[in-house]
């Protein structure tokens, strides 16, 4: 076939599951691509020799297949909830080497679910320095682990530095059994489970005990400077604005600095200001710097934690 375009999917029941009941998921994809899909054997092929076309085919069925394998047929999400989510990117090319994170050693290649979530990954690439505000399940902090993953095993940096401030909720890390590493370790859980959905913990694991994953408390930052690392500084709405100031002064070399924090949950005492909002204000004419914000429609984490944090936007806003 002329100008034929083929992606090869070696098991079947993720091919068959890709296809959809029917070839329904097929039929999407092509009235939303505009082309013909001819399927033989193990092979999904179009006739199209527009590279823009090939990308979206690619982009959109590699998706497809990964969301299959990792979640399982029965429990993965359907071909038009996909679709829709990968043309919600606003991906003008759809390059997918640029809006995916492929991190070397992981068989998973995490790919933006929403426009907002492209735009932070365009960000990390671009940007040395950049803060990505939102609520809860949006996925800020896991893109912002992922791709300090990937810049780790591709060796262009070094260590992966995991910074929380601890804010107390009536218990003092003083009243918590073990070393400092035992007491900060279950602030910096969330930071965990995301490099585990990465790579194998056991990885993560040996990385800690090599020095090359640092988790560290806001406050031992104070006269280090962080060269050829990557930094991430999680719940950062919960910063006062002296440790961001602090924290922010503490970039090297050849750094990522990565900031997350939802700013409609800050658990500082009334009177002290928040880190975070004071940052986004004073430092947003910087060229530098990147600040993107994602809203309730970038939850990803469930539909129902979506409809939470849209309730609670919706009551605000009224």
């Amino acid at each position: 076939m002329e100008n034929e375009f083929t992606i090869v999917l070696s098991d079947p029941e993720v091919l068959s599951q890709v296809c959809g009941t029917n070839d329904s998921n097929l039929k999407l994809i092509e009235q939303h691509l505009g082309v013909s899909i001819f399927t033989k054997g193990n092979e999904l092929s179009i006739a199209e020799s527009s590279a823009e076309i090939q990308q979206k085919f690619k982009f959109i069925i590699d998706r497809l297949s990964d969301e299959i394998s990792e979640n399982g047929l029965e429990n993965s999400i359907s071909g038009s909830e996909l679709i829709e989510s990968v043309l919600n990117t606003g991906v003008e090319n759809f390059d997918a080497q640029k809006f995916s994170i492929s991190i070397p050693g992981s068989t998973r290649k995490i790919y933006p679910k929403t426009k907002n979530q492209a735009k932070l990954i365009q960000s990390f690439r671009k940007n040395d320095m950049v803060f990505a505000t939102g609520p809860a399940g949006s996925g800020k902090t896991f893109l912002a682990v992922a791709e300090s993953l990937r810049l780790l095993l591709s060796h262009k940096i070094s260590s992966i530095i995991l910074v929380r401030p601890i804010v107390e909720a009536g218990e003092s890390l003083g009243f918590l059994p073990g070393d400092m590493q035992d007491k900060i370790n279950p602030y910096l859980r969330p930071l965990y489970d995301s490099m585990s959905a990465c790579i194998p913990s056991e990885m993560v694991k040996k990385f800690q005990e090599n020095g090359i994953i640092e988790v560290a408390p806001l406050a031992y930052m104070r006269g280090r400077t962080l060269n050829n690392a990557a930094v991430i500084l999680d719940e950062a709405q919960n910063t006062t604005c002296e440790q961001m100031k602090m924290f922010l002064t503490r970039t090297g070399e050849n750094s990522k600095v990565f900031i997350t924090g939802d700013v409609t949950q800050i658990d500082l005492p009334k009177r002290i200001s928040s880190g975070l909002v004071q940052a986004l204000e004073i430092l947003k004419n910087i060229e530098e710097i990147s600040m993107v914000e994602l809203d309730g429609e970038d939850v990803v984490r469930s539909p129902l934690v979506k409809k939470i944090v849209q309730a609670y936007e919706n009551d605000k806003s009224e």
